[in-house]
């Protein structure tokens, strides 16, 4: 029986974040059930090398609805492959005032303005230290401080990377969120460039001191014109950084703005972001081949969207609005038809 979608009239009857924290709560409550939770999926593990990494399948759960990292017990029932929580900054902040998540249905889509609210990373890792024993993958998605000036920005996801450095299998540096300002600036040029150096540099003093090398993402925006992508890309191959994360939400509102909320400040996710990541990947694979992994982001609501993010060169896939609109299942949907690799 799909409980989500018994549940899902009523739950979109409620505001979108109160919908959200009671779903969470939910997957709590049933992960306590163990093999009697009606909500668990479990698949045939299939080994997937991204990163240095093995994955039990192609399929993990997006940055965003797990900030605090305060549910992956009950997330983890539903068979991902990979979990990434955060995004996650160093003091707690509040993120911006509500309504700040708007549904869309006409076009099975989400704006979010939500502005890295969350309670810090100290929060995090007191919940990541409280873990058993897990059988997928665990990424942490850092980002800055809203109040944290731009030439000091690098610091912020220096300290998120000290803190999780044992806990998590991988880290994502966020500079690609468009609800704080300043920091898809960090995407660019110079910018970009003594990011990557002071990370990958202390990285490499964390890898001395630990004895482990956590692999590092970048998640980037789908609005990038085609000069600022090959500028990216030559970074990224300079610096040898280990994934990139494509994509984050976009701030082209064009496919929704005859519809209610459709012109609601924020990023756009869902159907509407669909092809255009898509695109992004399929340039991102011409400029970088196979000598940095593509994890495809953005509009999956069916294993046909994420069919197409595997041809234009994505290894695994990630999903968040189309879990709101199709509910768990569409994981398992995906699983099944994943291509070997």
């Amino acid at each position: 029986m799909d409980w989500y979608r018994l549940a899902q009239p009523w739950l979109f009857r409620l505001d979108p974040e109160t919908a959200h924290h009671f779903t969470l709560n939910a997957l709590d409550w049933a992960a306590k059930l163990g093999p009697l939770n009606p909500l668990r999926q479990k698949f045939p593990p299939a080994d997937i090398k991204v990163m240095g990494l093995s994955f039990p399948n192609c399929v993990g759960l997006a940055a965003g609805l797990d900030k605090n990292g305060d549910h992956i017990p009950g997330l983890a029932q539903l068979g991902f492959g990979f979990i990434e929580v955060g995004t996650v900054t160093p003091r707690p902040q509040p993120g911006n005032p509500p309504p700040r998540l708007f549904r869309i249905p006409q076009a099975e889509a989400l704006i979010n303005r939500m502005g890295f609210n969350n309670q810090g990373v100290d929060h995090m890792v007191a919940n990541l230290r409280k873990l058993d024993r897990r059988d997928f993958i665990l990424g942490v998605n850092l980002g800055k401080n809203k109040d944290t000036p731009q030439e000091k920005a690098a610091e912020d996801y220096l300290t998120g990377l000290e803190k999780v450095y044992c806990l998590a299998d991988y880290v994502t540096i966020n500079i690609s969120s468009p609800n704080t300002p300043g920091l898809r600036d960090l995407q660019h040029g110079k910018a970009l460039d003594h990011l990557l150096s002071q990370l990958l540099e202390r990285r490499q003093q964390l890898t001395e001191q630990q004895g482990k090398r956590l692999p590092i993402a970048v998640k980037i925006a789908p609005d990038l014109t085609e000069k600022q992508l090959e500028e990216q890309t030559a970074l990224f191959l300079h610096h040898k950084i280990d994934a990139v994360i494509a994509t984050n939400t976009t701030l082209d509102h064009s496919p929704v703005q005859s519809f209610p909320h459709g012109e609601e400040p924020g990023g756009l996710s869902g159907r509407p972001l669909s092809k255009k990541s898509t695109e992004i990947i399929r340039r991102l694979h011409t400029l970088l081949g196979d000598r940095i992994p593509i994890i495809g982001c953005g509009g999956i609501l069916s294993a046909e969207d994420a069919n197409a993010k595997f041809e234009a060169g994505a290894k695994l896939v990630q999903l968040y609005t189309g879990l709101i609109y199709r509910g768990p299942r569409l994981a398992g949907e995906i699983i099944r038809t994943c291509p070997k690799q």
